[in-house]
Formats: C-alpha cells, structure tokens, sequence
C-alpha cells in the first residue's frame, strides 16, 4: 500500500516535471523576437533557438519579425504648392531593431508607420511645384526617408527606404503638359535652325572674305608684273631699243581688239580698219616677236597690204 502511494508520488512528481518542462521551455524561429512579461510586466526579450522560462510566472508578450518587412502606400490626392491635385502613392520598408520598444513605444505597429508615411508625403510633396515633383524624385525620397525614420525611432524601428511609385496628375494638365513640351521642342528646333543659319552665314562670310582677299593679291600682282614690264620697256627704249616698245603696243593693240570682239552685248563691231590690216598686224607683230626674242639682226620682213601702226626707228 505504501509502495504504491509512493509510485503515485513519483508518477505525480514526473509529470510535474514535464509539465514545467514545457511550459519553460521555448523556441524561437528565426527571424523572430519574443518578449516575456512576468506578471504583466516586461522582462526580457527571448532571441531565436532555445530558451528558458519561469512556468506559470513568465509568459510570452509580443511575437516580433525582425526581419525587413514592406508596406504598401495607398494613393492620395496632394495639392502642390503651385494649386496642382496630383495622386501619389508609394511603398516603404522597415525593420524591427528593438522588440520591446516596437512592442510597447506604440499601439499597431504597422498602422502608426503607414499614417506617418502618408501624412509626410503630404507635407514634403506639398511644399513643392509640380514641375519639381516631377524632376527630383529621387529627392523627394530621400527627404522622407530621413523625416520618417526620425519620426519613427523612438518605436525601435529602422526605415530602410521610402519610394513614391506613381505621381498621376489630371488629365487637363496632363494635356497642357503635352502642349508645354511641344512648344518647348519647336522652340529648340527653331533655334538649332538660326544657329545652323548664323554658322552658315558666317562661313559664307569668310569665304567672300577670303576670295577678295585673293582677288586683291592676284590683282596686286598683275599690278606689279605690268608694272614690271612697263620698267623693263621703258628701260629699253632709254637705251635705244625702239623693237620693245613696238612689241609692247602691238600686244596691247591686240588685247583690246580681243575684248571688243568677244564682249556679250555687243551685237556689231566697228572695225576701224580693214581686214587684211588686221591680218598684217598680226604678221608685223609676229616679226616684232621674233626680233625680240632671237639674237638676229633687226627683222625687214615685209608684209602685203597694210602694216600694224608701230613706230619706226631709223638705222643705228
């Protein structure tokens, strides 16, 4: 009778045990935080694995992901600060750092961030035209990024990111938009258009400028090559050399016979000599040519018909 009471005793005694066991004994998953509050009071934080607590005294508080955890931001109406309605809604992410103070700093968690993104969004995004809110997204997230995770620090939570997804503006202005930027590119295409016209212009300037510049040094040198040949004659007939200045008015005797013949509006010409005194012309300034130019004695070739008006030299 004894032995069996004492059986009971240790039957009662090692489910006690297990009992206790169970009830002190918890995992924890990872990626998880638990907090435990004796008497309703907050102790401590349990860390994943295994870990031990006082049965019926201790008990589990708030089940904390501490893993990085995203939040959707539904879309609302903003007014900029140029009067413009846009829509806007965005996403932000966040993390638990500290399980007790994002278990017992805040009442819903997940709701308290999501009204603090919105209500943010609404200051920062308001406070600026609707042309900046269309070029510096990139701003615009980084100053809520850094509004909202001060905000939020004292919760024991860190906001990784904050990204506006959409910005939708009406359909009116949406179309004056369209409107904006197609003035915009035909104004740049008109002054692509008269810069391309000044640099063509420009060019076609210097051009002309370069042309006279070598009509006027061609003409220079014509200048001083005539110049030259007017010397070499004159210096000629100093010397007594009458052939030269003979030669020299029949070439100039035959260039202005050329221009009158070949001139445009010329319809008829007036020849004031006959045609065989052109072709002995021709003839006597040949025979000039030849004296010139040879070493031989004076030339006494004689021509029919009538000679080129030269003047004659009497015998040295």
């Amino acid at each position: 009778m004894d032995f069996s009471g004492f059986g009971i005793a240790i039957g009662a005694l090692a489910f006690l045990v297990l009992v206790l066991l169970i009830k002190g004994i918890r995992t924890i998953p990872q990626g998880y935080n638990y907090t435990v509050e004796r008497f309703g009071r907050y102790t401590k934080t349990l860390s994943p694995g295994l870990n031990l607590i006082v049965p019926f005294v201790d008990r589990i508080g708030a089940k904390m992901n501490m893993m990085e955890q995203v939040l959707d931001v539904p879309s609302q109406e903003i007014i900029t600060r140029d009067n413009a309605i846009v829509g806007v809604d965005g996403i932000a992410f966040f993390q638990i750092l500290n399980a007790a103070q994002a278990a017992y700093q805040v009442s819903g968690l997940q709701n308290a961030i999501l009204n603090l993104t919105m209500t943010n969004i609404r200051t920062v995004m308001g406070s600026m035209d609707l042309d900046e809110l269309l070029s510096n997204r990139d701003a615009i997230n980084e100053r809520l990024l850094r509004v909202v995770d001060e905000a939020a620090h004292p919760w024991g939570i860190k906001i990784t990111r904050v990204e506006i997804k959409d910005i939708n503006p009406p359909a009116n202005l949406i179309e004056s938009m369209g409107r904006q930027m197609t003035a915009e590119r035909n104004k740049r295409a008109q002054i692509l258009a008269a810069e391309g016209l000044k640099q063509s212009q420009i060019l076609e300037a210097e051009g002309r400028r370069e042309a006279a510049f070598r009509d006027a040094e061609a003409r220079e040198r014509s200048a001083e090559a005539e110049a030259k040949a007017t010397q070499v004659v004159s210096e000629a007939i100093s010397k007594g050399d009458v052939q030269a200045l003979n030669y020299f008015i029949a070439q100039k005797y035959t260039e202005a016979l050329t221009r009158i013949g070949s001139a445009t509006n010329s319809k008829i010409v007036l020849m004031p000599l006959e045609a065989s005194s052109l072709i002995g012309t021709l003839g006597g300034i040949g025979e000039i040519a030849k004296e010139v130019f040879k070493d031989g004695g004076p030339a006494a070739a004689t021509r029919q018909g009538s000679r080129p008006p030269v003047v004659k030299s009497g015998d040295n």
